[in-house]
């Protein structure tokens, strides 16, 4: 039986939920693809990037508490998540397509 995203340190229902519209439905899963790969499907199911959702991701997927992250450690993340930022630019859910969504308008991408 697969475990909830939510199981992950850090985690919760809020993210679980996220991560379930992006098509990662357990915490095996997402270990599995890991954090730049979990936060490319969040990103591309039109969820906003915010760099502490970001780094509490990874910290949570090293078992980590979210406010372990600092110094140099903190830097290179922040590399990373502008990177994938950068990358990710355009291929998401606009603004308009998110909220069409959520009203039940649109249909949901799978």
């Amino acid at each position: 039986m697969p475990t909830p995203v939510s199981s992950i340190p850090n985690l919760g229902p809020a993210t679980e939920a996220a991560f379930a519209k992006a098509g990662v439905h357990s915490a095996e899963d997402l270990r599995a693809m890991g954090p730049d790969e979990g936060y490319r499907r969040l990103l591309a199911s039109g969820v906003a990037p915010h760099f502490i959702g970001y780094y509490v991701l990874v910290m949570g997927l090293q078992g980590r508490p979210w406010n372990d992250c600092q110094g140099e450690e903190k830097a290179a993340l922040r590399r990373r998540f502008d990177a994938l930022k950068a990358e990710m630019k355009g291929k998401g859910r606009s603004e308009l397509e998110a909220a069409l969504d959520m009203l039940g308008v649109v249909e949901r991408r799978r």
